[in-house]
Order: structure tokens, then C-alpha cells, then sequence
């Protein structure tokens, strides 16, 4: 367990365990998660933990806030865990996996999954209700033991009958935790009730009237430092290299601590390395727009990535992450020469393809039969085959029918690049109006600020703009317009003073 940080004249040198050990390091990358003061709370109980059986971390939030920064608690929940056999199915509706499961990478290292556990959907009914009102005098939630703020998306089940109370049931996901356990997640089932009133509200639910509990639903409240004490790269402001990443930042969700962890790690090694430090843009990642949003409006409660929050989501397609982020991974040596090879040459093979569409012709003699068919209009005279994929009801699987020698020649590509294919020819239009926006706001991302910039001193900014700026110390003029509560009018200004 590590108790403190040594910190000496603004640099951090490494830290210090419990037994007093030293651990000398060139930068420091803290992960947190639950764990700094964290309090499981169950009814009435409640207890130091970080989560189930292991202990809070103490010791690390106390030095921060005496080294100058901010902090604030979260709270965050997990439902009860419970015994996948004692479960009746048959009282559920069946939640199948996807048809064709794809993967979350374009390596050929790993395999499509073949075959996939289902979930079931169950819900709650006025019984269910009822029963957990009956602990709501005992509940931390309610009578105001737990003090941090929850999250809004995913809010616990004695909150969402006290909010939603004319809802007459809620549903539940029963969700297997793996191949090689029996344990079942109860998904939207998150409480913090007492143990016994969770027991019984559990087994008048469909499905679950014998279930057996492995462990009981807890909340947990932690604490946090809001990340406007951040630069982009994730290191503090105060301490050098220092790096914060995940619930420490007051995110909620494994995915945006993993991304942060990533960014962080990537950006504490180039630092060592005196390397110019690595930044996704909002047009360029979701990664991007979650630490810019972080950094520049802070989180008042447990942050949530939504693609909603992403301006430019046109760009931000699961189907183009590896043609976005390929060239940058190899650039900092995290992606082989060979994935990059495979990228360049899925791109090539795409370019030909589009290209190749909009040589290829069709006439009304060949394709008009096939077109009444597929239920779309025929053709009047000699056109391009990407005209017509441009079509709602074509895709390049149907335009395959139209003609063998269609057929032939798209059954050299493979599915990826039909498909990428498909979606830069369709969406063209749209595609390009959102890259003229980027390239706009590019032109202010690019405008960077000195660090050391005295916003106090520039008479001419609101206050709240010079209040703001001056707290959040924003990297880039772009940055600096984002920032909530400072105006257009104060933007114009920055621009002015940093020309001279």
C-alpha cells in the first residue's frame, strides 16, 4: 500500500508504502480508482474499504490537498452478485449475443468470437417496490451518511423508484461474469440498502424467487480531484510529473479509466524520455474529447462518456478507428510495422475501390429489372455505379447482384473494405462539411498559450473569463474558448493580446 508521495521542490521523485519502503521513480502515474479514503456503505454499516475485502488507501489525499490541490468525494454503487443456478430462466425473456460478433480490433492475433453467453431481462414489479421502502429509513443514500455525488446513468434502484416513483417496474439484465464462474451481475439492480431488505426485494423478482446471493449490493464514496488541476497530456499542473488517471478525475466507467490510463502512461514515459507529448484532438478520438471536456469543464459528478458530447462524431466511427489512430500508434512505437502495412494497405485498396465506382457504368438494359426487384427506382440512362450506391436501399452487397461482372470484381476486396468503401461513398457529402469544421477549429487548436500566461494582467477580459483561464490555464486558444463562462468577446481579446 503506498501512503505518500515524495515530492521535492515541484518534481515528484517516486513514493513511499506503509512499511516505510521508498520507491525512487521518474515520474508517478496514480490510478486510484474507489480506494483513496473510500467507505463502503450496506444499510446502517459501513466501513474503510476500496472495494469488497480490500482496504481504503489512506494518507495520499491529505498530502495532495496540502500540496495546494482541490479534491472532492464521489460516490459510485454495484449491485448484489448471485448464484447463476438458482435462477429461473424460464420466467425471463432471453437476451442474445450479436448475430455476427466483431471484434474490438483489426489484428488478425485474435478471432471473432464464436460462440457467446446470453443474457436475460427480467423486472421489478410493486412488490419488489414496496419491500425495498421498507429500508428506506436505514438507507446511507437517504437519511445523508453518504455525502458524494452519484452517477446519473446508471443511478441505484432505491434511487430510481424514489425518482421514478409512477414507474411500475424496472428492468433488470442478468448478466453472466464469465465461462468459468456461476456468479450472475444483477444489472440495474445497484443498491445500498441493508442486506436483508435487498434478500427480500431480490426474490420477488421473476425468475429470481430462490436465488442464492453470493455478496450483497454496496455504495462506495471516494475521493476525487476535479481535473481542471490537469494538463492535457494528464499531468498536474502543480506537481511535475505527476499524472492522474481514471476515478481520480471523477470518471466513472472502465473504458474512460482505461483511456485515460493509456494517455497518462504514454505521455509519463515521452516526458522521461524528453519527447514532445502525445494529445488526441475531439476530431480525432473519443479519447480526445473526454480529457478535453475533463480539463476544461471539470465534472461536478461522475463523468460518462456519450458520442452525444462529441462534436464531430461523423469522424468518430468504430469502423475508422484504425484508419484514424493506426499512423499515431506506430509514430510512438505502440502499434508493429505490420499492423501499420495492413492499415496503409486497406486504406489503398479503399481509395481504388471508390475510385474504381465512380469509373464503372451501368446501363437500363442491364440493372432495371434487378432495381424493380430490390424496391428502387430504374434508371433512365448510362450511370455510375456509385450513384446509385448512394442509394438508401442499395449497399454494395445488392449492387453485387446487379451484374456478374459487378459480382467479379467486388469479390476481390474483403469485407472491411467493402465496407469502408460503402460508407466514405454514401456519407460523402456530410463527411467532407464536418472535416471543413474541423480544419476551422484546427486553426485555433494550433494557437497554443504559454503556460506562464499572466490572464490577470489583460484588463480587457470579464472577469469571470480572467477568473476561469487563469484556474484552468488552457493549453490552446481552442481550449480556452470551451471553457464555460468564458465569452466569445474574451476569446477575441486572447487572440489579440497573444498576436503581439
Amino acid at each position: 500500500m503506498v501512503r505518500e508521495l515524495i515530492v521535492k521542490d515541484g518534481h515528484v521523485l517516486g513514493v513511499k508504502t506503509g512499511m516505510g519502503l521508498e520507491i525512487k521513480a521518474k515520474s508517478v502515474v496514480l490510478t486510484n480508482g474507489t480506494f483513496l479514503n473510500g467507505i463502503i456503505h450496506i444499510g446502517e454499516k459501513q466501513f474503510g474499504g476500496g472495494r469488497t475485502g480490500e482496504s481504503a488507501a489512506k494518507g495520499i489525499t491529505e498530502q495532495l490537498i496540502s500540496l495546494g490541490f482541490e479534491a472532492g468525494r464521489m460516490k459510485t454503487g454495484t449491485p448484489p452478485r448471485v448464484d447463476g443456478r438458482s435462477l429461473d430462466y424460464s420466467r425471463m425473456e432471453i437476451q442474445y449475443g450479436d448475430e455476427q460478433p466483431e471484434k474490438f480490433s483489426y489484428s488478425d492475433e485474435t478471432k471473432p468470437l464464436e460462440k457467446q453467453h446470453s443474457c436475460w431481462i427480467t423486472y421489478t414489479n410493486k412488490e419488489v417496490h414496496e419491500t425495498l421502502e421498507t429500508g428506506f429509513d436505514r438507507s446511507p443514500m437517504f437519511n445523508g451518511r453518504i455525502q458524494g455525488l452519484g452517477p446519473r446513468y446508471c443511478p441505484s434502484i432505491e434511487d430510481k423508484i424514489n425518482r421514478f416513483s409512477e414507474r411500475e417496474r424496472h428492468q433488470i439484465f442478468v448478466e453472466p461474469e464469465g465461462w468459468n464462474t456461476v456468479e450472475i451481475y444483477v444489472n440495474g439492480f445497484s443498491t445500498s440498502l441493508p442486506e436483508d431488505v435487498q434478500y427480500k426485494a431480490m426474490r420477488k423478482i421473476a425468475g429470481f424467487e430462490h436465488a442464492k446471493m453470493f455478496r450483497p449490493g454496496y455504495a462506495i464514496e471516494y475521493d476525487f480531484f476535479p481535473p481542471t488541476q490537469l494538463k492535457l497530456t494528464l499531468e498536474t499542473q502543480l506537481i511535475e510529473n505527476l499524472y492522474f488517471a481514471g476515478q481520480i478525475n471523477g470518471t466513472t466507467g472502465y473504458e474512460e479509466a482505461a483511456s485515460q490510463g493509456l494517455i497518462a502512461g504514454i505521455n509519463a514515459i515521452r516526458k522521461v524520455r524528453e519527447e514532445e507529448a502525445f494529445i488526441l484532438k475531439r476530431s480525432e478520438a473519443y479519447i480526445g474529447v473526454l480529457i478535453d471536456d475533463l480539463i476544461t469543464k471539470g465534472t461536478e459528478e461522475p463523468y460518462r462518456m456519450f458520442t452525444s458530447r462529441a462534436e464531430f462524431r461523423l469522424l468518430l466511427r468504430q469502423d475508422n478507428a484504425d484508419l484514424r489512430l493506426t499512423e499515431k500508434g506506430y509514430a510512438i512505437g505502440l502499434a508493429s510495422h505490420e499492423r501499420y502495412e495492413a492499415m496503409n494497405n486497406k486504406k489503398k485498396q479503399t481509395k481504388r475501390l471508390i475510385h474504381d465506382l465512380t469509373q464503372k457504368k451501368v446501363t437500363p438494359d442491364e440493372v432495371n429489372d434487378k432495381l424493380t426487384g430490390i424496391g428502387t427506382a430504374e434508371i433512365r440512362e448510362k450511370i455510375t455505379v456509385d450513384k446509385l450506391l448512394k442509394r438508401p436501399q442499395l449497399g454494395l452487397d445488392a449492387i453485387a447482384t446487379l451484374t456478374t461482372d459487378l459480382a467479379d470484381y467486388l469479390s476481390k476486396f474483403s469485407k472491411e473494405v467493402r465496407e469502408q468503401a460503402e460508407i466514405q461513398v454514401k456519407y460523402d457529402s456530410y463527411i467532407e462539411k464536418e472535416q471543413q469544421m474541423v480544419e476551422k477549429i484546427n486553426q485555433m487548436e494550433n494557437f497554443k498559450i504559454p503556460m506562464q500566461f499572466d490572464y490577470l494582467a489583460v484588463p480587457a477580459l470579464s472577469a469571470e473569463g480572467k477568473q476561469k483561464l487563469h484556474k484552468i490555464r488552457p493549453e490552446t486558444l481552442g481550449q480556452a474558448s470551451r471553457i464555460s463562462g468564458v465569452s466569445p468577446a474574451d476569446v477575441s481579446i486572447l487572440t489579440v493580446y497573444l498576436g503581439r
